[in-house]
């Protein structure tokens, strides 16, 4: 009984021991690769080049794993081991995921907000008239759902689309000034122009925002939405496809 005992204790504690080697292997997931991916960040002083180089570790030895799951089965036709072959694929597919999220917030820390501006002449003065706005913003111009109106000093004071002309006479649209026709908007969260792209990205996502206005010393040039965020990270990529 005692022998028995005492052989379950060792085999536990073999175990441990073979799950602790385990673990400190130098690739995310692993515990090891968070040590691979503080030492990359420390020489590169980028944090996310070190999940990166971390994740790509992982992933060579989740590869590895699953090559010598399969070893069995190529050299001497026998089973494969599959336990093998699992925790190779879960190590390298968690690591692509670790490594995928790493390049996007790599990128996006790389740009500020008035990279992805939606447009430059998505911003309209109030003063101006309904003809001129149309003439100078519309016809002719990439499409904009809607436009940010603002005063004589640059300040946000409300919005307009094309939709809203339509309750206004076409006769009667170089005397109507935008003023009359716009709509009131309060932003609770307003961005400056030179803020990290990733962290607009991270207030969208945490006040679940579609859109946020830029201003660039207190004065509005714009607005960003998801959509003008993932167009700025497509160009970027076309441009640099590595």
């Amino acid at each position: 009984m005692l022998n028995s005992l005492s052989a379950l204790v060792n085999l536990l504690a073999y175990v441990n021991l073979a799950l602790a080697v385990f673990n400190l292997i130098p690739g995310l997931p692993l515990d090891g690769g968070n040590i691979l991916k503080a030492l990359v960040w420390k020489i590169t002083g980028n944090q996310y080049q070190g999940t990166i180089f971390a994740s790509r570790a992982g992933q060579g030895l989740g590869l590895i794993g699953i090559s010598l799951g399969f070893l069995p089965l190529l050299t001497s036709g026998g089973s494969p081991n599959f336990w093998t072959i699992l925790i190779g694929w879960f190590v390298f597919s968690n690591a692509g995921i670790l490594a995928k999220d790493a390049k996007l917030r790599n990128k996006l820390s790389g740009f500020t907000a008035e990279d992805a501006l939606v447009n430059q002449n998505s911003v309209v003065s109030q003063d101006i008239s309904l003809r001129n706005f149309v003439n100078d913003y519309i016809i002719g111009k990439p499409a904009i759902q809607q436009f940010l109106v603002i005063n004589e000093v640059g300040k946000l004071v409300g919005q307009i689309s094309g939709d809203d002309l339509k309750l206004i006479p076409t006769a009667q649209w170089p005397l109507t000034h935008i003023e009359t026709v716009m709509k009131p908007v309060e932003f609770t969260t307003i961005i400056d122009a030179k803020q990290s792209l990733l962290e607009v990205v991270n207030l969208l996502e945490q006040q679940q925002l579609n859109e946020v206005p830029v201003v660039r010393n207190g004065v509005l040039v714009g607005f960003i939405e998801k959509a003008s965020i993932r167009r700025l990270l497509d160009e970027s990529l076309q441009a640099n496809p590595a």
